[in-house]
């Protein structure tokens, strides 16, 4: 968010000769020209961070009216870095090139190959190590695994140690990391997203078990009260959403007596799936509950699905045999989600076997009805 409001400082004060000859430049590159762009930046990066320094260094008398018109305190708190950031480009370039593209596993030998990687004296200074681990963590499929860094480069699990060496920033960087996912997974469940629960509830469940096991994290100390909090929050949000699932669906599957449905009344197919994709989640949750601090509400409410969607369906097949042609299709739509949900809860088989007994049910009515 600050890098616009500082390239259009940089184009209207810091350096603007030099911003629009590199944007007239670049109009005039072919779409093949990669290395010419590069070489571009190259140049205005380096005048990028003369600009930044010349501001935000000492001397030149107060510069209180020349930062406000970068942008606002955030925009501002972010600029000495940022110029750090362009000032050692070439040491960034080089640790972009000597790492693996991918981090699948982070054991042994791909720590001493990170270690070597990150061994750049400009990149090992405390305003700039955060950077450059920053960059590792993108490479890394499991990013709280970076932990493992910093335990190696204090020989210790203790956390004390471990904050007592340059590393230690990658524990917070784990935690922030944590904290992030931990906000989406509560921004999709509030929206109503459910396809990327799963990975971000596996993601959560391993961050918190890695530095819960591999770190000795004391619980008043600020690691250990951070770890905590990120569960409370996570526990809250998931605990919520979980106690509304019976509720979703004792609202389809509710057997009303046949006077208290109006004619045409229908089951709402998007409800339907809503409630499924909400089913499943409960199911997911199950799998991640224990480090997650919702184990009994997650057991208590699955197993209450399992035995209220199981009678529920079996009533509601049963019910199709002396239903009022009235209210057929409706109960119909009231089976046909139900099987939904048990495909859900007890798999392809049950709901199958559910599915025929319904077509049976309604077969043996229609016989009926032509028989009399």
């Amino acid at each position: 968010s600050s890098l616009q409001p500082i390239w259009q400082w940089l184009g209207r004060d810091g350096a603007p000769g030099k911003v629009n000859e590199f944007e007239a430049a670049l109009a005039r590159t072919p779409a093949d020209g990669a290395g010419q762009v590069e070489a571009l930046a190259q140049k205005l990066q380096a005048v990028a961070a003369d600009a930044i320094f010349e501001l935000t260094g000492p001397g030149g008398g107060d510069k209180t009216r020349a930062l406000a018109r970068v942008g606002p305190p955030n925009v501002i708190d972010d600029l000495y870095s940022i110029g750090a950031v362009l000032q050692v480009r070439e040491a960034i370039a080089a640790l972009n090139e000597k790492l693996p593209r991918f981090l699948r596993a982070f054991g042994d030998s791909q720590i001493a190959s990170v270690t070597s990687a990150l061994n750049i004296p400009v990149l090992q200074t405390p305003q700039m190590l955060p950077f450059a681990l920053s960059i590792v963590v993108q490479r890394m499929t499991a990013p709280w695994q970076i932990i493992r860094l910093a335990i190696k480069i204090a020989a210790s699990d203790d956390e004390i140690r471990v904050a007592a060496t340059p590393y230690g920033v990658a524990v917070t960087i784990a935690l922030h990391d944590l904290s992030c996912v931990a906000a989406t997974l509560r921004m999709d469940i509030k929206r109503g997203h459910f396809d990327n629960v799963a990975g971000n509830l596996k993601a959560l469940h391993d961050g918190v078990r890695g530095l819960r096991t591999e770190l000795d994290l004391r619980n008043d100390s600020a690691w250990g009260k951070q770890l905590t909090s990120i569960r409370a929050d996570i526990s809250n949000a998931l605990q919520s959403e979980i106690d509304s699932v019976p509720g979703r669906v004792r609202r389809i599957l509710r057997q009303r007596p046949e006077k208290d449905i109006p004619p045409g009344a229908r089951i709402d197919s998007t409800e339907v799936e809503e409630t499924v994709a909400l089913i499943d989640f409960v199911a997911t949750c199950r799998t991640y509950a224990s480090e997650l601090a919702i184990n009994e509400v997650t057991l208590r409410t699955y197993s209450d699905l399992q035995q209220y969607v199981e009678r529920s369906t079996e009533q509601l097949v049963q019910s199709l045999r002396g239903a009022d042609h009235k209210v057929r299709t409706y109960r119909q739509q009231q089976v046909q989600a139900a099987i939904r949900f048990c495909q859900v809860l007890f798999g392809d088989d049950y709901a199958s076997l559910m599915s025929r007994a319904a077509e049976n049910a309604a077969t043996g009515e229609r016989k009926s009805s032509r028989a009399s």
